[in-house]
């Protein structure tokens, strides 16, 4: 069975504060959760209370699979100036070394009309070549994020899988690889099967809302016994991250995914 993680910025948020959702998140027999920025900078989440969330953590055995980076970057509009993503990315790891979190989620931030894109794909690999550098021996993994441009974010330079997956190849890091969003890739109109194909073990993570809308498994209109098919037989065995914006109480959103998950 794959391993669920509730996002605890959008799930379980009738228990309060983010420590008492991982505590939701345990006692509705989840093992995992994942969030978006720990500190709330440039991402629109309350500032996390770190030892109140490594204590519910501690205290119920969940794991963090993911957390973002912080701040989102816009790495390709000028003047490039690149040293807070820099200064912040060992904060960041420092962050999730102290939560055991194994992924920091990262973009491309908005591209810039002013280079082709190819250039831009390439300028990627050099900054995340030096990311990985930096980060090299913390067992952290930096996984890239392509979204979609159509709905929910107008401008981003990686809106395509294969763009990103040249991106990790690129860097050429176990360390590094492609965070895949099952929501976002059918917003864009890609076919799973052919982009998980192309994709192979550079897939380090996945994630999901229902499409149209973003709301959990049910409420649109993808297969998700078909989706989870497509996804065992690309070899993907790792957790997915329920990043959606429930339609319905947190417990009763995640009955429809759990019951593909468990027979997929």
């Amino acid at each position: 069975m794959y391993l669920l993680a509730p996002n605890i910025e959008l799930l379980f948020t009738e228990a309060g504060d983010y420590h008492d959702r991982v505590r939701a998140a345990a006692a509705s027999g989840f093992t995992a959760v994942e969030m978006w920025g720990p500190t709330g900078v440039d991402a629109p989440a309350t500032p996390k209370d770190i030892p109140a969330l490594k204590a519910a953590l501690e205290e119920t055995g969940v794991q963090l699979t993911a957390q973002l980076a912080e701040p989102r970057t816009q790495f390709m509009i000028p003047p490039w100036d690149h040293t807070e993503f820099f200064r912040k990315l060992d904060e960041g790891v420092d962050i999730a070394s102290e939560l055991g979190t194994p992924r920091l989620v990262v973009g491309s931030g908005t591209g810039f009309g002013g280079w082709k894109r190819q250039v831009q794909l390439d300028k990627l690999i050099e900054i995340y070549q030096k990311a990985i550098a930096q980060i090299d021996g913390s067992g952290v993994t930096l996984v890239l994020e392509p979204v979609n441009v159509r709905v929910d974010h107008p401008g981003s330079l990686l809106d395509r899988t294969a763009e990103a997956v040249y991106v990790a190849r690129g860097v050429d890091s176990p360390d590094f690889g492609v965070l895949y969003d099952i929501y976002h890739s059918a917003v864009e109109g890609e076919d799973m099967a052919a982009e998980l194909e192309n994709a192979g073990d550079v897939i380090k993570y996945v994630q999901l809302a229902d499409a149209p809308g973003r709301g959990e498994p049910g409420t649109g209109s993808l297969d998700w016994a078909e989706r989870f098919g497509i996804l065992r037989a690309s070899g993907y065995d790792g957790p997915i991250g329920l990043e959606y914006y429930p339609q319905t109480a947190s417990e009763e959103s995640v009955r429809l995914i759990r019951e593909v998950a468990a027979a997929a």
